[in-house]
């Protein structure tokens, strides 16, 4: 196996047309479908970079921007972002497509930490990244800075750190009562 590869080695595409049985009550495509879609190319992105087997160990925000409708094309692309020691920073886009028209819409964007898995359920080491542009060096970036940034959150949020006191101001201007006992 390489030590390193660069992103574009292991970069996934899949393009699926939305049919009924993918749609809600509200008759849109279910952002459950395509949060398992997404899931699916990460895992594939993920596996062909470290030529193993992958879990999902966490997903980075999900914003729904734009509805997909039953009909339409809907294409993921998938590239990795990051690379730590055992896991990886997928990046995930997703796109519809009007079969009708043409008109294609960014539907959402996200971010899948992957680990990879040997056949005895340990972690496994990663090829690292190869940057070969600024794109990828800005996306390297952004995905250091979000995992110290999550690394800092869940630490000032342990209960043993955490200081009621400093956020009873903050909670007042929401849409929430204080009743402290």
């Amino acid at each position: 196996m390489k030590k390193f590869k660069t992103s574009k080695e292991s970069r996934v595409s899949i393009t699926e047309l939305m049919l009924p049985s993918h749609s809600n009550f509200g008759g849109k495509v279910h952002g459950g479908h395509i949060l398992s879609l997404m899931d699916q190319i990460a895992f594939a992105c993920a596996s062909k970079h470290s030529q193993a087997y992958c879990v999902t160990a966490s997903v980075n925000r999900v914003d729904f921007l734009n509805p997909i409708e039953v009909g339409e094309l809907v294409t993921l692309k998938a590239s990795i972002n990051y690379t730590g020691r055992t896991s990886m920073v997928v990046g995930v886009r997703v796109e519809s497509q009007s079969v009708t028209t043409g008109q294609r819409k960014h539907c959402n964007s996200s971010y899948f930490t992957m680990v990879a898995k040997g056949e005895n359920g340990k972690n496994l080491p990663v090829p690292g990244l190869i940057l070969t542009d600024k794109q990828g060096v800005r996306r390297f970036a952004r995905s250091v800075e979000r995992k110290a940034s999550a690394s800092s959150r869940d630490t000032k949020f342990e209960p043993a750190k955490f200081k009621v006191d400093d956020y009873l101001e903050t909670i007042k201007s929401e849409n929430a009562k204080l009743d402290l006992n």
